[in-house]
């Protein structure tokens, strides 16, 4: 794989890495993302398009070029503290990250910022 595919593929190991977290219900899509999923056109008989999960990521160049920071906005269940939740997404997307990186042969840091954009009622289906 190439540099520019591997770091292509950041946000989608990222949001694997943040919705394999306990208390994670999600990821939030960006306010840009919502109206253009809304205008999209639907054909009778289709299912609507989902917003893809990686749209709760966000993946930028470091302003001097010299990594990644990497933004991961996501909804939590209720039950548990949101500062534990938020430490436990950034450690795992952090680490996957990393490991994506190294096993890509790409040595670049990256920096990981979570924000917590919403807390939903979580109820036990038994």
């Amino acid at each position: 794989m190439t540099a520019t595919g591997t770091t292509t593929a950041l946000p989608g190991v990222a949001a694997e890495a943040a919705l394999a977290v306990p208390g994670v219900a999600g990821l939030q899509p960006r306010l840009a993302h919502r109206p253009a999923a809304a205008a999209a056109p639907t054909r009778a008989g289709t299912t609507p398009r989902r917003t893809p999960t990686e749209a709760g990521i966000r993946a930028d160049r470091a302003p001097d070029g010299s990594g990644w920071h990497i933004e991961v906005r996501c909804v939590l269940t209720e039950g548990r503290r949101a500062l534990d939740i938020a430490r436990n997404v950034h450690d795992r997307v952090t680490a996957a990250l990393m490991t994506h990186l190294a096993t890509h042969g790409v040595a670049e840091p990256v920096t990981v910022a979570v924000t917590v954009t919403g807390i939903g009622a979580w109820r036990d289906a038994a």
